[in-house]
């Protein structure tokens, strides 16, 4: 006995037997019943989710002597028995992928002219109509909008935007839809008890998983796993067989993101990787999962996994254990990857770096890369005084912070803030006395300016804007290595960038050094910088004291424009560079008395 495929075998006949397109099919239906036909219609949609089938049990329909009452074929008329033996005469196909010429679609024209012999209507289903070439779509375009009232065109097409607008306008148009996984499972399961075959119905959900909508796919894939499994039907065969990756990778994977266990992750990673699958596709499958995962955490959203009863299961146990914060950090985290994933140019390291950051995120946002956590969640450490216009005139309010161990007013609060070793104050220079009293004798914390600020002077009260802000004691002397210290210098001058984003970015070109035990050198390129850093360095030390879990950290600044090879000048050292390498230059300055403001 001849051997036909499935997606053969299994066509459907009949509207009630097409499955996935229920809305289609009554509405064809209907017209069958009610006698209201159009003289054209397309079908269009992906691949293999049944418009040609419709398109022929149309035609069947709309020729059947006695049609049943609901507008179904009846099947045993003569019009109908020359169909199912393929020998009506009143039905035409056509591929316009190989007849997509002028002379073809007049040929086509001249058939129309002749009335059908037996039955009411020619019908002529012209497939994949949208290779037709332009000269044949404008030979077709009169035929197809006033064609003899005998004839009805049934255009079907997966490429809906080749079409030309005037085709369009002309038709009836239906479009398909992709296949829902659970309908092809169905429909994979009556093939299945048809054929005597034995069946796992999470091997048929990864089936359908895999056929992507299509269900002639479906039958294609499905046949093929038949064959390999011999008529037993598991998971593990057919995970086997089309080289997919299981959903035991992904659940392991978020099991070991939740408990941080990195190195496990990069391991079971390599595995994959070892097995033949792309990385790409391990991320993209991973973002779906957590999506699945996401989707399990609420009963209203549950329906939408399109999976087995017992895989729901799973993602419902898993979503227990997730918070909502870490599962929508993880898809954009996955998503960007996935994003620039073909355009990088070390995909492995990119996909990895994407499974860190996953697994980092239930250590906190503000942990240390190294795992450790702070004993408290530190807050940016820069921050500037708002300054508010009034009365047309600018208030600056500014809070003076002291590096030097000055005693405050009578009238000025209590300092609350813990006492610094010795060792952190002893590279600070010493305040004289006189301008400490003569600057900030009203008030040592706040000083209150009611005036209309130049450029400069606002620079300097936005850089003096630094506001006290209590810190946590740490009693610990953990020692610390060179990585971690630029780990922690990066990131305050990543938090610094919100407030004060130049002195951040000027920081962010010093690399401090670390002289054992706790020492940190800091090669600064000019005395501009270094006067800016000293107005912050308390709160510098402070936040390294705490980060870094060493109380005993001491600063050293020493400036070297040397080191930087080019020398980085303030305004007044360029403008005095500018004098000496210019004579000319010198001499207006002179006549003109221009000095720098």
């Amino acid at each position: 006995m001849e051997y036909i495929v499935s997606a053969r075998k299994y066509r459907p006949m009949t509207f009630d037997s097409v499955v996935g397109q229920s809305t289609i099919a009554t509405t064809l239906k209907n017209a069958v019943k009610s006698g209201k036909l159009a003289h054209a219609y397309l079908f269009s949609g992906p691949r293999g989710v049944g418009k040609t089938t419709c398109a022929r049990i149309f035609a069947k329909a709309i020729n059947c002597f006695n049609p049943t009452d609901d507008g179904e074929a009846c099947g045993q008329c003569e019009s109908c028995q020359s169909f199912n033996e393929q020998r009506s005469l009143n039905i035409f196909e056509l591929d316009a992928a190989s007849n997509n010429g002028i002379e073809h679609i007049k040929s086509l024209i001249e058939q129309t002219r002749v009335p059908p012999q037996v039955g009411k209507y020619k019908v002529f289903i012209i497939d994949e109509v949208h290779q037709l070439s332009t000269a044949a779509f404008n030979a077709f375009l009169k035929t197809l909008e006033e064609p003899p009232a005998h004839v009805i065109f049934i255009l079907a097409t997966t490429e809906k935007q080749k079409l030309l607008p005037t085709i369009i306008s002309r038709c009836q148009l239906y479009d398909f839809e992709r296949m829902r996984v659970s309908d092809m499972v169905a429909h994979l399961k009556h093939v299945a008890e048809q054929e005597g075959y034995r069946y796992e119905e999470e091997a048929l959900h990864l089936i359908a998983e895999k056929a992507d909508g299509g269900m002639r796919d479906a039958l294609s894939i499905f046949d093929q796993t038949a064959s390999y499994c011999q008529g037993n039907i598991t998971y593990e065969k057919v995970v086997e067989d089309l080289n997919v990756l299981d959903a035991d990778n992904y659940f392991r994977l978020i099991d070991l993101a939740l408990e941080g266990k990195v190195a496990d992750m990069m391991v079971l990673f390599d595995s994959v990787l070892n097995k033949g699958f792309d990385g790409g596709q391990v991320i993209a499958g991973l973002a779906s999962h957590v999506r699945y995962v996401m989707l399990a955490r609420e009963e209203a959203t549950s329906h939408l996994i399109d999976k087995s009863e017992s895989l729901r299961q799973r993602y419902h146990q898993q979503a227990q254990r997730c918070q909502p914060r870490f599962l929508f950090n993880a898809l954009r985290i996955l998503n960007d990857c996935d994003l620039n994933y073909r355009q990088s140019g070390h995909k492995r390291l990119l996909a990895e770096l994407a499974l860190i950051e996953v697994a980092q995120l239930t250590q906190g946002e503000d942990d240390p890369p190294g795992g450790r956590r702070p004993t408290q969640i530190l807050k940016p450490i820069f921050n500037t005084e708002e300054q508010s216009k009034e009365n047309g005139g600018i208030t600056a309010t500014t809070n003076y912070i002291h590096a030097s161990a000055a005693t405050p007013p009578s009238d000025a609060p209590a300092a609350t803030e813990p006492a610094m070793p010795q060792s952190a104050t002893a590279t600070t220079p010493a305040v004289e006395p006189q301008s400490v009293a003569t600057t900030h004798q009203p008030n040592p914390q706040t000083v209150t300016s009611r005036q209309v600020l130049s450029f400069k002077s606002l620079q300097q009260a936005q850089e003096s804007a630094i506001e006290e802000e209590e810190l946590p004691a740490t009693d610990e002397q953990a020692a610390f290595t060179q990585e971690m210290l630029s780990e922690q210098w990066m990131a305050m001058c990543g938090r610094m960038a919100k407030s004060q984003p130049g002195l951040a970015v000027r920081l962010k070109n010093v690399s401090p050094q670390l002289t054992p035990p706790a020492s940190v050198m800091l090669l600064l390129p000019n005395e501009d910088l270094a006067r800016q850093v000293r107005n912050i360095e308390k709160r510098i030390l402070k936040t390294l004291v705490n980060n870094l879990h060493n109380n005993t950290i001491t600063l050293c600044l020493q400036v070297d424009p040397a080191a930087f090879g080019t020398s980085v000048l303030t305004d007044q050292e360029f403008l005095v560079k500018l004098k000496q390498d210019y004579p000319l230059f010198r001499k207006m300055c002179d006549q003109l008395q221009l000095e720098q403001v």
